[in-house]
């Protein structure tokens, strides 16, 4: 297997542990990936994660700006086979039919559950008890291809979006070395979606942040999980925007949307069914910072039956 020459493309942290398990076991001869982006309040021009390591092991890295144009440098290289996992953008035909071995992905759900660019999110967010990696065969559709295999993993209450894509990865990084070999020698499984069963995960926007208090305290438990450490579920204090870090739902009574216990270390406020206790936040302008701390430097009594939009 370390003579496979393999064409990586991804692009998050999340692709890392798997990029670097193939340097380890194959011949990666080119990563593509994006480019450099501007991160931060300073706006400074950063490269994503898989760059980063791709450098470190002195590969070439390619990030075209559009792949759908800008691939003939990957079939200049005449890869084996490609490997991708949330690279961000989708492969043309010409590239997903050129590799003698095909175009392979690492997908972070069970398929044909929640096709798309967030598959994480969707599934701490519809309160799933399990959810895994798919390997699959690429076509022209959104993650429609055919499944090689499958694994689950458990969604435990204390999981986020970052403990949950870190399990996710690992996962993913022994399976496609398990079925590499298999593929090598077409001995590998190869089955058919089931079109009845498909679900879509869309990319989470800046309207999907903010804390409807109308909804239940699950959906807003898990809407915080769903976006912790980043981008993370917000809502509004006397024009003023804070993002919860942590939370645990409560049993309570009182209006909806309004604050209806302060301690000094959390403060809850009412949904339409339960109390979403909030022992961690991230302040407008500020670090993150336990509750606690922030009522150091701020009255927690203005914080008393205050109205949350």
């Amino acid at each position: 297997m370390k003579k496979l020459k393999v064409i990586f493309m991804g692009t998050p942290l999340f692709s890392v542990p798997i990029l670097k398990s193939l340097i380890e076991n194959t011949e990666v001869i080119l990563v593509v990936t994006s480019p450099d982006a501007y991160v931060g309040r300073k706006k400074i021009l950063t490269p994503c994660p898989v760059k980063e390591l791709t450098l470190k092991e002195n590969i070439p890295v390619y990030s075209p700006a559009n792949i759908k144009k800008d691939y003939q440098e990957i079939i200049d290289k005449k890869p084996d086979i490609i490997i991708t996992c949330a690279y961000g953008q989708i492969i043309p035909k010409e590239l997903i039919e050129f590799p003698r071995l095909g175009c392979i992905n690492i997908h972070a759900s069970l398929l044909p559950k929640y096709r798309g660019g967030a598959p994480i999110h969707h599934a701490i967010l519809n309160n799933e008890k399990e959810t895994g990696i798919t390997i699959m065969y690429m076509d022209e559709g959104m993650d429609s291809g055919d499944i090689i295999s499958k694994q689950s993993v458990k969604i435990e209450e204390t999981d986020n979006l970052e403990t949950l894509s870190n399990k996710l990865s690992l996962l993913g990084r022994e399976m496609i070395i398990k079925e590499l070999p298999l593929i090598i020698n077409h001995k590998n499984n190869r089955e058919k979606q089931n079109p009845d069963e498909v679900t879509y995960a869309p990319i989470i926007k800046r309207e999907h942040e903010k804390i409807d208090f109308n909804k239940t305290a699950r959906q807003i438990f898990n809407l915080v999980r769903a976006l912790s450490p980043d981008p993370l579920a917000y809502f509004i204090i006397d024009d003023i925007d804070y993002k919860v870090v942590e939370c645990n739902i409560v049993e309570s009574k009182g209006k909806i949307g309004m604050i209806i216990n302060v301690d000094k270390n959390s403060f809850t406020i009412m949904t339409s069914d339960k109390g979403i206790r909030i022992t961690k936040i991230k302040p407008k302008g500020k670090n993150i910072m336990k509750v606690s701390d922030y009522f150091n430097g701020y009255n927690k009594n203005n914080f008393i039956n205050k109205e949350v939009i």
